[in-house]
């Protein structure tokens, strides 16, 4: 069995997003692995699409001391990174629209302490080269207890 195999446990995630005083919340139940001084979240939510219907979005956070990146993949597709002081590109594809987009992080906080974890970070979010929108983002991940 190889080492990351041995390094997987799970979590919980609490996502929350603040764009134009609305709040977008997210919880679920994930599983966390390091890989050296990045640490990976995995989990699974759903979205809802333009007709109402349910979307299964699996979604990565790659984290590491100074970045962050967001991949997402099922019925969305996107990618989004993250690092204080710098503009990234990146994308976003669903069955009805695609397009490049890239994030300009104004602030970005990584805090780890043993398996546990929350970050911050506040972006602009810039599609076409125009600016979309502003967000600030909060993330807690908090290893599950073994049952």
């Amino acid at each position: 069995m190889s080492q990351l195999q041995s390094e997987k446990y799970g979590v919980s995630v609490t996502l929350e997003s603040l764009q134009d005083g609305q709040r977008h919340i997210v919880t679920a139940a994930g599983e966390a692995a390091s890989r050296g001084a990045q640490l990976f979240i995995r989990y699974e939510e759903s979205e809802q699409g333009p007709r109402g219907e349910s979307i299964s979005v699996r979604t990565t956070l790659k984290i590491s001391d100074s970045e962050l990146k967001l991949i997402r993949h099922g019925g969305i597709e996107s990618e989004q990174s993250f690092a204080a002081g710098r503009r990234l590109p990146g994308f976003y594809r669903s069955p009805y629209t695609q397009f490049n987009l890239s994030t300009e992080t104004r602030k970005l906080e990584i805090k780890r302490d043993g398996r546990s974890l929350d970050a911050r970070w506040e972006y602009d979010l810039y599609v076409y080269e125009e600016l979309s929108g502003q967000f600030a983002i909060s993330l807690h991940i908090q290893e599950e207890p073994q049952s």
